[in-house]
């Protein structure tokens, strides 16, 4: 009785790695919200990526956190590498695309905890007084992801970080 319960677990373990493996290698999150500043204001703070201290949930977040910049001040061929011992991780971050004040393009390249390469969107659009942002990831589901994914929404959970993401920034934005 109890090799027939053991192979029916392994049988259940298997199938949910198999299943998991079978999800999508590409993840995609997108969160929006308000913010009342012009777009050249909000823009700035995302268009330089030293800025991005002041609202980046992992930056604000980690104190292990080291980050080192290179290339352009802002704009395209601006870049920062960071280091943490923390959540962080390791990795590289550049911006791939500037279009003042409407879109900046950002290639982030993770090298801790899991490789994994994602392309980070962010639209500005003017209405009126407000600036809406809409910020979009599209990247590599490795398989750690996939796996939660089988017991938690990974939109949920990765959304929850450009959520805070957005708030910070409409708070410094607005400041």
């Amino acid at each position: 009785m109890l090799v027939k319960i053991a192979i029916g677990i392994l049988i259940l373990i298997a199938g949910i790695l198999l299943y998991a493996a079978m999800r999508p290698d590409t993840v995609r999150v997108r969160r929006s919200t308000e913010i009342k500043a012009p777009p050249e204001k909000v823009f700035a703070l995302i268009n330089n990526l030293r800025n991005w201290s002041r609202w980046e949930p992992q930056d604000r977040k980690d104190p292990s956190l080291k980050k080192t910049y290179s290339g352009a001040e802002s704009g395209m061929g601006a870049e920062a590498d960071w280091e943490s011992s923390g959540q962080a991780g390791k990795g590289r971050m550049r911006i791939v695309e500037s279009l003042a004040p409407s879109r900046v393009v950002v290639q982030v390249d993770f090298e801790k905890p899991f490789q994994a390469h994602n392309r980070n969107e962010f639209d500005l659009e003017p209405a009126g007084e407000i600036t809406r942002v809409n910020w979009t990831m599209q990247g590599t589901n490795v398989y750690i992801l996939k796996l939660m994914s089988v017991f938690a929404n990974a939109d949920k959970i990765l959304g929850a970080h450009f959520e805070e993401g957005l708030r910070n920034l409409k708070q410094v934005a607005e400041e």
